[in-house]
């Protein structure tokens, strides 16, 4: 018989920056910075590392949550449903240093569930009739026009966690849910920003949001 071996995903903030890599794809927790991992945050502007695509619901505030990326103008692009609670963004923008894709809230979710469930993309009527279908494949089901959307998965998701055990299985308290146990099924590697670390049982199975199974690493913040 072999021996089942628990892997150590309980590492240091230094470790989890150092897999990400210029010009990486990284999706990002939070709802305007609920949820978002704050340290792993300011360890990546430390870091200094540019060229990043964001997937994320919004753009932050430029000293919170993803905005800190853009204020250090460390993103060349980032796809979101709403970027407005940062004038930086605009800024950069219109000088050309970075590229906006505005998603519809919804859409963004789905096509990032799509993303963690191997899904070739989604139908949705949701901007049909305007330049949200640009460039887009139009499908006619019954009847009615919806647009292709495909899926979106990252290099790299970056998930705030209220409560991790050491295996990976996860707690979001309240707001900060929102896109957290999304992104967490849809990157190559999927590092967790936890406010609190316990061991494994602690956590009721009952309220076991996203399982261990998705999670690399987890650091406390």
């Amino acid at each position: 018989m072999g021996v089942w071996v628990v892997k150590n995903k309980v590492i240091s903030i230094e470790e989890a920056i150092s897999y990400i890599k210029e010009g990486m794809s990284i999706m990002i927790g939070g709802f305007m910075a609920c949820g978002t991992p704050e340290k792993l945050m300011d360890a990546l502007v430390k870091k200094g590392v540019g060229s990043l695509t964001i997937i994320g619901n919004d753009a932050g505030w430029p000293d919170k949550g993803i905005g800190k990326l853009i204020t250090n103008k460390q993103v060349k692009k980032i796809i979101a449903s709403h970027v407005g609670l940062n004038p930086e963004v605009g800024k950069q923008m219109n000088s050309g240093e970075l590229e906006a894709e505005l998603v519809p809230q919804g859409t963004l979710a789905e096509r990032i569930r799509a993303g963690g469930n191997g899904l070739g993309g989604i139908l949705t009527p949701t901007g049909v009739g305007t330049i949200v279908e640009e460039g887009k494949q139009k499908i006619e089901v019954d009847g009615k026009i919806y647009l292709l959307e495909k899926p979106l998965k990252a290099d790299v998701a970056l998930v705030g966690a209220s409560i991790a055990d050491k295996q990976g299985n996860l707690y979001f308290n309240k707001a900060t849910r929102n896109f957290n146990p999304l992104i967490a099924t849809a990157a190559d590697l999927v590092i967790v920003g936890a406010e609190k670390i316990v061991e494994v049982g602690e956590i009721d199975p009952n309220n076991v949001m996203t399982p261990g199974l998705f999670v690399d690493y987890i650091v406390e913040v």
